[in-house]
């Protein structure tokens, strides 16, 4: 079923696109042309892109040994390859994992996880990772975060360079301020939808990689309480492959669930559980 909503939201996002394009005269090829080379320039690169806007840096086994025991063992489980060990120098509890296939996966610490997570807990968390990586969601996520940058450069694009003087086209100009605002907040409604379903798979996948729901309840629990104090310098655009939002602790807890990159941490703990009592 997630499958099917990132497939009607991801073909949603390009109708807009050329929906924009016909409202403010670009021909609907120039918007197919946008959309095509922001996939494939995020195909390639975004896993780059991810771990440098987060400040990710490479690590060794001989400097984090846990990490790597971990994820060795999880991997090897799972039958998957072994990812690029990241480590992110911050105090706030987090995690993510990037890569467009298992082959070319990272997965991202922050030194605050491991301050706080017991060595279960970190493995429940792990395993959530490695989930995103197996389900192949992060390359779709990172496909329509570019998307939704398409959708508002075009917007931008026609507002400065639209369709001549607006005295002589009042409608095109209206149309362009209208495209402008209304553009970008549909795209992020989009790309955070797919965020909030995919991470309600991972944490299902997770779980049945590691047999223990519960643990990974308790991790996120943690880890909700600490970002939600300690505020975190990430790139806004990445934000959506952490583990939990690493921007709750600047835009507060009280955000508009419309707005949310992730869904609630009760939520995510109540299917955990439901799922350990054998619920579905």
């Amino acid at each position: 079923m997630n499958n099917l909503k990132t497939v009607g939201l991801l073909a949603f996002m390009t109708a807009l696109v050329v929906l924009i394009a016909q409202v403010l005269g670009f021909s609907p090829v120039t918007a197919l042309i946008f959309a095509f080379v922001f996939n494939v320039f995020i195909y390639f690169f975004s896993d780059r892109m991810a771990l440098k806007a987060s400040r990710a840096r490479p690590v060794t086994e001989a400097e984090f040994p846990q990490v790597y025991g971990i994820v060795r063992r999880l991997t090897q489980h799972t039958d998957m390859p072994m990812p690029t060990i990241y480590v992110i120098d911050s105090p706030q509890p987090n995690a993510f994992a990037t890569g467009r296939s298992p082959k070319k996966a990272a997965v991202a610490v922050t030194t605050g996880i491991l301050d706080i997570l017991t060595f279960d807990e970190l493995e429940g968390v792990l395993g959530h990772e490695l989930a995103h990586v197996q389900n192949r969601d992060i390359l779709i996520s990172s496909i329509a975060a570019m998307l939704a940058a398409a959708i508002s450069m075009v917007a931008r694009m026609a507002f400065w360079f639209g369709r001549g003087n607006s005295r002589e086209n009042p409608i095109g100009a209206i149309g362009a301020i209208v495209s402008l605002l209304i553009a970008p907040i549909a795209a992020m409604l989009i790309r955070f939808a797919i965020s909030r379903t995919r991470e309600f798979q991972a944490d299902r996948s997770g779980a049945e990689i590691t047999g223990r729901p519960l643990v990974l309840a308790s991790a996120l629990q943690k880890i909700s309480n600490g970002t939600s104090r300690i505020p975190m310098n990430v790139n806004p655009a990445t934000s959506q492959l952490f583990i939990d939002n690493p921007l709750k602790a600047v835009r507060g807890r009280r955000v508009s669930k419309l707005f949310s990159t992730h869904p609630p941490i009760e939520e995510r703990v109540r299917r955990l559980t439901e799922m350990a009592s054998g619920i579905r």
